[in-house]
């Protein structure tokens, strides 16, 4: 028989848990740093899904010296007793079969977080050891695993008259690109969890460090204070967050919002705290609802004639931060990320909650009403003065003109899919890459100088500024709400700017205006940052590059002591010569390049605010925070 013959031998069937090692990216995403903190996010999900059910108060993490991280609850425990399909106890079931637990039709659970349900069995498989404890029926029951197989069975070793569930876990270092658990990470997403779970009280405990770091989220305001939050650093018009709650046949509605001076809108949406990153039928009927219903106050009240047009969804969502949490018993999340909400009759229920309880706000408070509509009609004149500047950012097919600001070197190739642009920081360095680049496939424009900081900046002026103009016009996607990623031009967009200081921060600026005008560029991983090296280390005939600092120092140790070797050190792009660059930042087959991600919408939101916002005190207390993890600054 030849050797290419498939027949039932071939058939592979994996049991257990086998199926998660062998693919652990159809689980968690990914094996990276995501995939990873993922572990912690299933375990805290199993809690919070007992304080959904009003059964747990506390929820207690902590990582531990040895790199092992805990989460202790005091709910209801898992079942000690017997599954009667398995035989086992309802532990072991919970920790070595997927799609095993109170979530799928039983009693449990009203409604449960967690987006794929397949819980704390998916962290068991991924863990070199996982440890469980479980006070319940006036006992402590322990049990212990290795790589998801059970170690001996559960046991009594101990009585306690409290209830709960303690899990703690080594991740498998085999499985995973890095096990370091991330301070910042968690505790950012622990931060929103308490924000969408009022009054729900988590802890977060580091003991890596010499002397253990401790921070507690509890919020008795719950999405009130998270908006309060986000708004902490801008000006609001008026003091106190709108919220109106309502529970249906459907689910639960919850909704907060306030708006502030500013020009950008933060709504971000929840369904079973999942972060819903590309929205879905509650959004949806939010915006329905707050536009119609902001249009109706303005013309019962004369602010709007019969003359004027009525005022758009994004007039009226400029300065607003908004937060909408749904909760539902059977969520059906769609999209590229799975986190779009299908579920229809989410629609009206949100869009009858929002329109109701705003009405009732706008005319109850006469005064903030007012002041809500004139920011929006101000959001309409600008942008009504903004038009001419965006139509000449419209793609017309003439982008090689030679009138078009930036001076783009366009590739030859037309398939978006297949090319890239590089968005290169001054002429020099563009002149560089335009001479090192394939030109079928790779398109530069030089970008004079440092474009404006759209985070201080409305439409208008963002739209008056020619390099901003280029950069639009370039890309083909328009903005805001006519972008259109279909229309992309290229699906690589590559920041290449210096290292030193100035390249950070045109770097930052070009990050804050993807982010504020082409967020879907960022979602569907479009960006990315080059990372052209910081030395060259010659000896004889031959040299090297390093890109950090730890790597020359690898290098050099690699070199015999008599080796007579040249250091040079790369400050800016225009230092290298184009055969250089293109070997060491632009050539697909050797380069380095990081891709810009949005794991955390809220993280993001507070690093824009805090480091391109008005308020100069975040900006201080960031550098404090965070000046110890500089690797290097050039003076």
């Amino acid at each position: 028989m030849p050797e290419s013959s498939y027949s039932g031998k071939d058939i592979q069937v994996l049991e257990g848990l086998e199926a998660v090692r062998k693919r652990p990216g159809m689980y968690i995403g990914s094996t990276g740093p995501k995939g990873l903190h993922h572990l912690v996010y299933e375990i805290v999900d199993n809690s919070v899904d007992e304080a959904l059910a009003g059964q747990c108060t506390t929820i207690e993490i902590v990582i531990h010296a040895d790199g092992s991280v805990s989460v202790t609850d005091n709910g209801r425990g898992i079942p000690v007793d017997n599954v009667p399909k398995y035989r086992k106890s309802g532990v072991e079931v919970a920790l070595t079969i997927l799609h095993a637990g109170g979530k799928f039709g039983g009693s449990g659970y009203k409604v449960s977080g967690g987006l794929h349900g397949v819980g704390v069995s998916v962290v068991n498989a991924l863990s070199t050891r996982l440890e469980v404890e479980v006070k319940r029926d006036g006992k402590i029951w322990q049990m212990a695993f290795e790589r998801g197989k059970a170690k001996g069975s559960l046991e009594a070793t101990g009585r306690s008259k409290a209830t709960g569930t303690k899990v703690r876990f080594w991740a498998d270092p085999e499985i995973f690109e890095t096990v370091e658990f991330s301070w910042d990470t968690i505790a950012t997403h622990m931060r929103e969890t308490a924000f969408l779970n009022k009054n729900l009280r988590i802890t977060l405990t580091d003991e890596r460090e010499l002397e253990p770091r401790y921070e507690e989220f509890r919020y008795a305001g719950g999405i009130v204070d998270f908006v309060k939050y986000l708004n902490d650093k801008k000006e609001s018009i008026h003091a106190r967050p709108i919220y109106f709650e309502s529970e249906g046949a459907e689910g639960m509605v919850e909704v907060a919002m306030q708006w502030n001076t500013g020009y950008t809108e933060t709504v971000l949406a929840f369904a079973n705290n999942i972060n819903t990153h590309e929205g879905g039928t509650h959004l949806e009927g939010f915006k329905n609802a707050l536009t119609r219903t902001i249009n109706d106050y303005a013309r019962r009240q004369g602010i709007l004639k019969e003359k004027d047009d009525n005022l758009s969804g994004e007039d009226i969502r400029e300065g607003l931060t908004a937060i909408i949490s749904v909760k539902l018993r059977e969520p059906q999340f769609e999209g590229q990320t799975k986190t779009k909400l299908g579920n229809t009759e989410m629609r009206s229920l949100v869009q009858s909650v929002v329109t109701a309880g705003l009405a009732e706000y706008l005319e109850e408070h006469p005064k903030p009403a007012r002041s809500i509509v004139m920011k929006s009609t101000q959001a309409a004149k600008a942008r009504a003065a903004a038009r001419k500047a965006r139509e000449l950012t419209r793609r017309k097919g003439l982008l090689e003109s030679s009138t078009l600001p930036g001076k783009l070197a366009d590739c030859s190739v037309k398939e978006a899919a297949l090319t890239e642009i590089f968005l290169v920081e001054g002429d020099s360095a563009g002149g560089s890459a335009k001479q090192a680049r394939d030109r079928s496939f790779q398109a530069i424009l030089p970008l004079r100088g440092k474009i404006l900081n759209v985070e201080k900046a409305g439409i208008n002026r963002a739209l008056s500024s020619q390099e901003i103009q280029a950069l639009i016009t370039a890309l083909g996607t328009s903005i805001q709400e006519e972008f259109d990623l279909e229309q992309a031009r290229y699906h690589k967009v590559i920041i290449m700017t210096d290292a030193d200081v100035d390249g950070a921060h045109i770097r930052c600026l070009l990050l804050t205006f993807f982010y504020r005008y082409m967020r879907p560029m960022i979602d569907a991983g479009y960006v990315y940052i080059a990372q052209p090296p910081l030395y060259k280390i010659s000896y004889g005939k031959k040299h090297e590059y390093a890109y950090t600092d730890k790597e020359l120092q690898k290098v050099l140790a690699r070199l015999p002591e008599s080796t007579k070797y040249s250091l040079q050190r790369y400050k800016g792009l225009g230092e290298m010569n184009p055969e250089q660059l293109w070997e060491t930042t632009m050539d697909p087959e050797r380069r380095t390049l990081l891709q810009v991600t949005l794991d955390d919408a809220l993280a993001a939101e507070e690093v824009f605010v805090d480091l391109m916002g008005d308020q100069v005190e975040p900006r201080k207390l960031f550098i404090q925070r965070h000046a110890k993890n500089v690797r290097f600054l050039d003076v």
